[in-house]
């Protein structure tokens, strides 16, 4: 018996459209990064991706628990001296580019390298409902039924 390895030609994406309104982010991510890696299928291949398309919808109405939103601060350096900057989880999701929160928590799911960096160009995270890839027909992937505490 042998181990099945998907060939490229074998591989087929599909597109999938999640709601984030009102779930909680870390398990918003998990989700999405599992769709992303293509680990949800019976024909995964570690080397290959043979993920799933992602839309994320909603992103500025993601759900942070407890205290996340006042004290996880992302640290950046400009590169001058006494440079850091840094912003809270809150302020970036009630900012500008409410939908970076989402993403940045999928990239730290998703192995470094090569293949991960592949595997992230199929994620695409919107803050509004409106998206531009309904010529692509996702299906809906409903993650705050799939487990209670999804949605509080």
């Amino acid at each position: 018996m042998q181990t099945y390895s998907a060939k490229p030609s074998e591989i087929e994406k599909k597109w999938v459209v999640v709601d984030a309104d009102g779930v909680v982010l870390g398990r918003l991510a998990t989700i999405i990064a599992t769709r992303l890696r293509g680990k949800h299928k019976p024909t995964y291949t570690p080397h290959m991706d043979d993920g799933d398309n992602v839309i994320v919808i909603n992103a500025d109405k993601v759900r942070l628990t407890g205290k996340k939103a006042d004290n996880e601060t992302f640290y950046w350096h400009t590169g001058y001296p006494g440079g850091i900057k840094g912003r809270t989880m809150g302020e970036i999701r009630d900012g500008k580019h409410p939908e970076r929160v989402v993403e940045k928590a999928v990239e730290r799911m998703i192995p470094r390298g090569p293949l991960g960096r592949a595997q992230m160009k199929n994620l695409y995270v919107y803050a509004g409902t409106e998206h531009k890839h309904e010529a692509q027909k996702p299906e809906a992937l409903d993650v705050a039924s799939m487990n209670a505490k999804n949605k509080r």
